[in-house]
């Protein structure tokens, strides 16, 4: 790519800026200063040096991140604190897609790509790619058999769809729920549907992805294939 689209990619700059840029940065690739913004790099095999720091860079980044409850599902907002938020360097210089929402009360794990077509893939209800809820409700629950066989409830424009859990266990006083979609308030309006209320929602994995160690406001980098492996 031309490294005035790379700079601008990156934030360092945009790409009329990038003149301007050049000159006031010592930029490097392979050991040869570049100060004309028409020339071609390839930072996927040579390491782009700015200022004599290598810049961190990958074409496709997919980051793991337990979303603590307060943070919402998304990339901007006026009122509430956002999951990109919580990113330090060097991710802070790209944009993320989130896949696959959580509630600004619920907690659990997100994955942030740069990657449309793994947006797809987690998102799509044609891929069935399992996601595991831990939920706990506002009375002791009685296994019910209807939520595997189907309710029907909302979706965010208020149209009737039957939403069917692929699995359901107890363990205490907790409730482990899977589905493969992920529409708007999809697990609460389901145990809605069955005469609970939702007090606690928490995603614990997505396909193969798990949180496993990870504390809220943690994330870690991860490869696509981990999702299916």
């Amino acid at each position: 790519m031309r490294i005035d689209k790379f700079l601008s990619q990156l934030k360092f700059c945009s790409r009329n800026e990038a003149k301007d840029f050049l000159k006031s940065h010592v930029v490097a690739v392979s050991n040869k200063r570049i100060m004309n913004p028409k020339d071609e790099i390839n930072p996927e095999i040579f390491d782009v040096i700015i200022d004599g720091k290598i810049v961190y860079y990958k074409p496709e980044i997919h980051l793991m991140m337990y979303k603590p409850k307060g943070y919402l599902s998304a990339n901007k907002d006026r009122l509430h604190p956002c999951a990109v938020n919580l990113l330090k360097d060097p991710y802070t210089r790209f944009d993320f897609s989130i896949a696959g929402r959580l509630d600004l009360d619920a907690e659990g794990l997100l994955v942030l790509t740069t990657s449309g077509t793994l947006v797809h893939e987690i998102t799509s209800p044609k891929k069935h790619l399992p996601k595991v809820y831990e939920v706990k409700l506002d009375r002791p629950f009685i296994f019910d058999e209807k939520l595997l066989d189907g309710v029907i409830i909302k979706d965010a424009k208020d149209e009737l769809y039957t939403a069917k859990a692929l699995d359901l266990s107890i363990s205490g006083d907790d409730v482990y729920i899977t589905i493969d979609e992920g529409k708007f308030h999809q697990v609460k309006r389901m145990f809605l549907a069955v005469g609970y209320e939702v007090t606690y929602l928490k995603r614990v994995s997505i396909g193969n992805l798990k949180l496993g160690e990870l504390k809220p406001g943690e994330y870690i980098e991860i490869n696509k294939e981990q999702l299916y492996d």
